[in-house]
């Protein structure tokens, strides 16, 4: 069992959904490097489990995470170039295991969200967020740039919004964040939870193969060109139909009952910490 310093891991609804928590509530979630070293090896320990259907991503305490964490920074300030460089990758390297994770990831946003935590928020699948939530690409204020979550915020919001909030540096709320793409939900913080269990039903309700290639049709259709996209889907949806799974699914549809995946009843949050 892998024991980690930064982050809390638990399992729930049949060992279906883990839950990953950024836990340095004492600095609002910051991001330093042994918590980024341990969300990146958390997340490629779990995308081994095929009997995983999704991960919830959030913090602990008032935040979802501050961004950069001070003592890091101060780091950084002596680093040479190529120091710095070799940082930012371990950065670029903890975003791209989340974004090619293989099964949904929910980021729960409990909290301030500011910097680098706005880049975790942009690679997960599906942003829930308190309406109480405050947020910031705040790197420009400090003299640099949120160069290495750039690509993923900008998929998200896209280039106008980006070119706006980069360089303002301004804070934002909930509400403007789902204006723009970066946050799909937003409900009063006692109600996060709640909105987080419904949205748990309904990927529990999914084929759990069928639910790992829609996200990744979702994320590379658009970047590939026609030839590569129509060999892509057609490709896909061929191999499912095929599969016991899509076999399973389509039998239940004309059988007017529940795909053998689904659960029995709504399972209930029997944590358990691995």
């Amino acid at each position: 069992m892998v024991l980690y310093e930064t982050i809390l891991l638990t399992l729930s609804h049949d060992a279906r959904i883990a839950t990953v928590t950024m836990n340095r509530p004492e600095v609002h979630n910051a991001l330093n490097q042994r918590l980024l070293s341990e969300l990146k090896a958390a997340f490629q320990e779990l995308s081994k489990d095929e009997h995983l259907s999704a991960v919830i991503l959030t913090g602990s305490g008032k935040s979802f995470s501050a961004g950069a964490d001070v003592v890091m920074m101060q780091a950084a300030a002596s680093y040479t170039l190529e120091q710095n460089q070799q940082e930012a990758l371990q950065l670029a390297e903890t975003f791209e295991s989340i974004n090619f994770f293989p099964t949904p990831v929910i980021a729960r946003v409990n909290g301030a969200a500011m910097g680098g935590g706005l880049g975790l928020l942009a690679v997960c699948d599906i942003a829930i967020a308190a309406e109480t939530a405050r947020m910031a690409f705040s790197e420009v204020k400090l003299g640099i740039a949120p160069a290495v979550i750039s690509p993923f915020v900008i998929r998200k919001i896209g280039a106008s919004q980006a070119r706006r909030l980069f360089v303002t540096g301004e804070r934002f709320n909930a509400t403007l964040a789902q204006a723009i793409g970066l946050v799909h939900t937003v409900v009063p913080v006692e109600q996060l939870d709640t909105a987080i269990e419904n949205t748990l039903q309904e990927l529990l309700g999914g084929g759990p193969a069928a639910m790992r290639a829609c996200k990744a049709l979702a994320r590379d259709v658009g970047e590939l060109d026609a030839a590569a996209a129509r060999a892509l889907t057609t490709e896909t949806i061929a191999r499912l139909r095929v599969s016991p799974e899509g076999q399973e699914g389509l039998r239940a549809f004309l059988e007017r009952r529940k795909p053998d995946w689904t659960p029995t009843e709504e399972v209930g949050q029997d944590l358990r910490h691995v």
